[in-house]
């Protein structure tokens, strides 16, 4: 019995080992990570047309935002310090179930290339106002950091000395450890941010997609050392895996082109073409 009760132990341990999956940090190159620096007043002026449009190509994003507009009114209708209500009710949307898991699928790979971007990344409105909604709350921190966590099942990440890397979508934190396990204990990662605590986010703070880091040092037990370098902020993330601990810092009308039959201003086209094109080249 003891014989194989140590059987039966080994075959538990090396199925969860097989169930792990080994995720490789990197630049995460074919994500959408424009922070609209420069074109956010034409970005507003465009809303209207893409509300009607992304409505039309994505009933998730059009019955989410119903119920998130509901939710919000229901809350008190609260904006500030957010500068619009359509920013409150983005940043509700994303916290309601199952949209955040197809947003930030399509964030991952809207900016590999010019088409993807066009015809099938229909987030354009929901990216563009969480992101915005993102910059404002940070801005009332005045670079004031707080503690979150953000809990992994069933990956661990991979890094090399020396690695900048991104996340590639709007990662979600929590300020409880508790909460944050729930979703994972594979990895830990310990995040300084300076999101506030209490916000529109509730429980969930994200990280967005375009913050860079930079990898520093790994040791045998997996321990790895990150600072780096986005946007004008600092944040110290501790991602533990079982056998160590992460440290990182970031420091670091006419007919519509993407098919359908809502009418879209040609004045849109040309914004969307010149926020690709600087996604194809510096970004941000």
């Amino acid at each position: 019995m003891a014989l194989l009760a140590r059987i039966l132990a080994l075959l538990v341990v090396t199925m969860a080992t097989v169930a792990i999956k080994l995720v490789p940090l990197d630049m995460v190159q074919d994500s959408f990570n424009d922070q609209y620096q420069g074109c956010g007043p034409a970005m507003t002026k465009a809303l209207p047309a893409l509300y009607k449009f992304e409505f039309q190509k994505n009933p998730l994003f059009a019955k989410t935002w119903v119920k998130a507009k509901a939710e919000w009114r229901k809350r008190g209708s609260h904006v500030s310090p957010l500068v619009s209500p359509a920013q409150a009710v983005a940043v509700m949307a994303y916290t309601m179930k199952h949209l955040y898991k197809e947003f930030n699928a399509a964030v991952h790979v809207a900016g590999c290339s010019r088409q993807e971007y066009q015809n099938n990344f229909h987030f354009k409105m929901l990216h563009f106002l969480l992101t915005q909604a993102l910059v404002t709350l940070r801005q009332a921190q005045n670079g004031q950091c707080h503690q979150v966590y953000r809990g992994v099942r069933d990956v661990r990440f991979q890094a090399q000395q020396g690695q900048r890397v991104r996340f590639g979508q709007f990662t979600s934190t929590s300020p409880s450890k508790e909460v944050a396990q729930h979703y994972g204990t594979d990895t830990i990662l310990q995040v300084h941010t300076p999101l506030p605590i209490r916000n529109f986010f509730g429980k969930m703070l994200p990280i967005p997609p375009f913050e860079t880091f930079e990898v520093t040092d790994v040791n045998r037990e997996g321990s790895i050392h990150i600072p780096g370098r986005a946007s004008c902020h600092i944040l110290h993330f501790w991602g533990t895996l079982k056998a160590g601990i992460w440290e990182v810092q970031e420091g670091k009308g006419r007919s519509c082109p993407w098919g359908g039959t809502v009418p879209v201003p040609s004045w849109l086209v040309g914004l969307l073409e010149r926020i690709w094109r600087r996604i194809c080249g510096a970004g941000g």
